[in-house]
């Protein structure tokens, strides 16, 4: 039996699964060092700030600031503040506020995305065969109210429900966020769920923890994709491959 015929809701990761980035961070950074007058950072240096700097914002608020009832701008701004000083660069603050103000702007929009020509067609799809489809990322409320309507994706026809980290208060690996994906799918069954990501740490482990179906999409030929199989996981290479592994007859999941 094809597993969709057992299934009553899909959910799914968002970059990397039904969107990716366009370009690199440093392409951002220098257009908007550029807008304040000022010379492009250094790319690598600029990246490598991020990185530590997200990292270290997401330790000390996670959720992007949740718990701590932090204004999503005000987490940005430390972040962004903090990956130019580790990049090696310090602005005055009326020349930081004019680079942040074009940088917070530009990832609130759909500008740095572009959307898999598979994804729409996918959901349609699933959402035809009358299943819910519900979005699950560590993300913040700008994805659900800007970015994903802004690219096509649009709760309502798209997709149903969405359980965003920034507005939760959880995020992935937790498994808890995939425990109030399928309450708010419905209070759908484990067993009736399948969820569709791009890490084997954040999306394929912790929704089989909770029960449910999952397999990964592995879009750009990572490095990891090997260990990904040897755990156990189905890995697929886009969602057109995704819909005949859901109708495959040969399926035993």
């Amino acid at each position: 039996m094809a597993l969709l015929s057992k299934l009553r809701c899909v959910t799914l990761d968002v970059t990397g699964t039904l969107i990716a980035y366009k370009g690199e961070l440093g392409d951002y950074y220098c257009m908007a060092a550029k807008s304040a007058g000022l010379p492009c950072p250094d790319y690598k240096r600029v990246h490598k700030g991020f990185k530590l700097a997200y990292s270290d914002m997401a330790k000390k608020h996670p959720c992007f600031g949740h718990a701590d009832k932090m204004p999503n701008i005000v987490w940005w701004k430390t972040c962004v503040r903090d990956s130019f000083i580790r990049a090696g660069y310090e602005y005055d603050e009326e020349t930081f506020d004019k680079v942040f103000r074009r940088i917070y702007a530009t990832f609130g929009s759909s500008a740095p995305y572009s959307i898999f020509s598979d994804s729409q067609p996918f959901l349609q799809w699933v959402r035809e065969n009358g299943l819910k489809i519900g979005i699950v990322s560590n993300a913040e409320y700008r994805y659900q109210d800007v970015i994903l309507p802004a690219l096509g994706l649009n709760q309502g026809s798209e997709w149903d429900f969405g359980v965003f980290s920034g507005l939760e208060g959880v995020e992935k690996p937790d498994p808890r966020i995939y425990e109030i994906a399928l309450e708010r799918a419905g209070n759908v069954a484990p067993e009736e769920a399948l969820h569709i990501g791009d890490s084997l740490r954040k999306d394929y482990l912790p929704a089989k923890s909770v029960g449910m179906h999952a397999l990964l999409l592995d879009r750009f030929k990572c490095a990891d994709a090997d260990n990904w199989r040897r755990s156990g996981a189905p890995v697929l290479p886009d969602l057109v491959a995704t819909q005949e592994w859901l109708t495959s007859e040969r399926l035993t999941s």
